[in-house]
């Protein structure tokens, strides 16, 4: 099959994959070249897809059946074609793409790939594909949403579409009204507040689950959060979801606030979504901004971490070192405390040259606090030390 547009034959995973060339649709060195392209085609989402491979595996073993998968937004059919052919105990994978010429390229994907059979293609409005999904016995047991840009819009097919208890993957790259650069865009998608403070990663994250659990409580589903991460220039959430009001109830139990002071790195929880009346900072005095409503439960879930550990053990997927060390640092935050301190952000504050983190580590363990390094910043950590001890370790130490 030709295409009128240059593409080539590329391998990712098991995979081998006709994609646009996208050197030959970047006109200038700052230019998206994957949005620029007939089909959109994104080779630095490689990271993304190998990790939704383990985590899908993790959760086909954590619930012991085959799997139905949907794509709705599928692009040239890369990750849908990963996932029949890497992952054990997937019985068909669902691809759809609004996009004729992506339906076209996806369908010569899958049959050079030999999944005729395995794998259905649709070229329909995303929404409308997942809603002919949404009876009780034809729902899907995962979908993965990975937009350009904030998978908000299809949140509410994506909840109707899934059967009880299956496995939602959101992925979002808006990163500039998540991270409090334009926070009225974030509030009309993910109906909260973002700040931009150190730690604005983690309420990028926590901005898009809470976007989740209201969505989803609408329909009286509950989530459970099974697993997340930043990387580059995206968030990423794995959650279950789970029928029922009182498991609807419950997930909005865990929505609130985050308060946070810029004068003295001060940060509070407020767990509750009713009216918010901003306090002073109880260390020193400062109005605090607050955050939210956004999720202020776990961002991973630990036996499943393990389990997700396991797969990339097992080199289902090819990992390197830094994304096998990411996914070590999630399992052992995921019961951290919410926020993290970002040491070079304080010092800076302060005037202070930065001390090495493990030792401003250490002196917090030595004053009897527990202290977690974070995926979210090489130079975070998470503590259960209020900001003025992190604060007077780091004076003691510089």
């Amino acid at each position: 099959m030709s295409f009128d547009f240059p593409f080539e034959m590329i391998r990712e995973g098991a995979a081998k994959l006709v994609v646009p060339k996208l050197d030959a649709f970047k006109k200038a060195p700052w230019e998206y070249a994957p949005s620029k392209a007939p089909v959109f085609y994104n080779p630095v989402m490689k990271l993304n897809r190998d990790i939704a491979i383990l985590a899908i595996q993790a959760f086909q073993i954590k619930i012991g059946k085959e799997l139905s998968i949907a794509e709705p937004l599928a692009g040239c059919g890369v990750r849908g074609i990963r996932f029949a052919m890497e992952i054990d105990g997937v019985r068909h994978v669902y691809l759809n793409d609004i996009n004729p010429v992506a339906f076209k390229m996806a369908r010569h994907n899958v049959e050079i790939n030999g999944l005729s059979k395995r794998v259905s293609l649709f070229n329909e409005d995303a929404n409308l594909f997942m809603s002919r999904y949404a009876a009780p016995r034809k729902r899907f047991d995962c979908i993965d949403i990975d937009p350009f840009g904030s998978p908000v819009p299809f949140l509410d097919s994506a909840v109707r579409a899934l059967r009880d208890g299956g496995l939602l993957a959101l992925t979002a790259t808006d990163m500039a009204p998540l991270c409090g650069v334009h926070p009225k865009a974030a509030f009309r998608k993910y109906g909260g507040f973002p700040l931009r403070t150190e730690y604005c990663h983690e309420i990028a994250v926590r901005l898009l689950i809470g976007a989740l659990v209201m969505a989803a409580a609408k329909h009286e589903i509950g989530v459970q959060i099974l697993f997340s991460h930043k990387s580059n220039h995206y968030i990423r959430v794995y959650a279950s979801l789970f029928h029922g009001a009182e498991k609807a109830d419950h997930s909005i139990s865990k929505m609130g606030y985050i308060l946070h002071c810029f004068n003295c790195f001060h940060r509070q929880i407020y767990p509750r979504i009713a009216p918010l009346t901003i306090e002073k900072c109880s260390e020193c005095g400062f109005t605090l901004k607050a955050a939210g409503p956004l999720w202020i439960g776990r961002l991973a879930d630990r036996a499943f971490c393990n389990r997700v550990e396991q797969e990339a053990n097992s080199n289902r997927v090819e990992l390197d070192r830094q994304a096998r060390k990411m996914l070590s640092l999630i399992r052992e935050e995921s019961t951290a405390p919410a926020t993290y301190f970002v040491i070079d952000k304080i010092c800076d504050k302060l005037g202070l040259p930065s001390p090495p983190m493990e030792k401003v580590m250490e002196s917090l363990v030595e004053k009897g606090f527990k202290v977690w390094p974070t995926h979210f910043n090489t130079r975070g950590i998470r503590t259960t030390a209020p900001a003025n001890v992190v604060i007077k370790s780091i004076k003691q130490l510089v």
